[in-house]
């Protein structure tokens, strides 16, 4: 089993940066590909950034794209980082990790995924 705690959410003005982390514990995470995830009030979950195993390949919703930075650390920390630059209100959202055994790419087009966090939130002032 792999548990997975987020944390780095909280309240920032537009244009602002936020970086989150997901601490996984249970079992190492670097057989996984990690992504993020979020949700807003009344919508659907929705894909934001993924990380293949090895860290070399990285794949963004096209809505943070050039402002979100997914990193992963499995070596001491077993941590993966979603760094979140020129924050917007349409950002404001519970944000979700996530773990799962397939490819990072197929994060981005599928909902079900082997581990989640619980998610922090993330609150953007306009």
């Amino acid at each position: 089993q792999v548990q997975l705690v987020e944390s780095g959410g909280g309240l920032v003005q537009a244009g602002g940066s936020l970086r989150l982390s997901c601490v996984a514990s249970g079992r190492t995470v670097s057989g996984y590909a990690m992504g993020w995830f979020r949700q807003a009030p009344g919508e659907e979950r929705e894909f934001v950034a993924a990380i293949s195993r090895s860290g070399s390949s990285t794949y963004y919703a096209d809505s943070v794209k050039g402002r979100f930075t997914i990193s992963r650390d499995d070596n001491a920390k077993n941590t993966v980082f979603l760094q979140m630059n020129s924050l917007k209100p349409e950002d404001t959202a519970v944000y979700y990790c996530a773990a799962d055994r397939g490819t990072a790419q197929a994060m981005s087009v599928r909902n079900g995924m082997d581990y989640w966090g619980k998610g922090t939130l993330v609150t953007v002032s306009s």
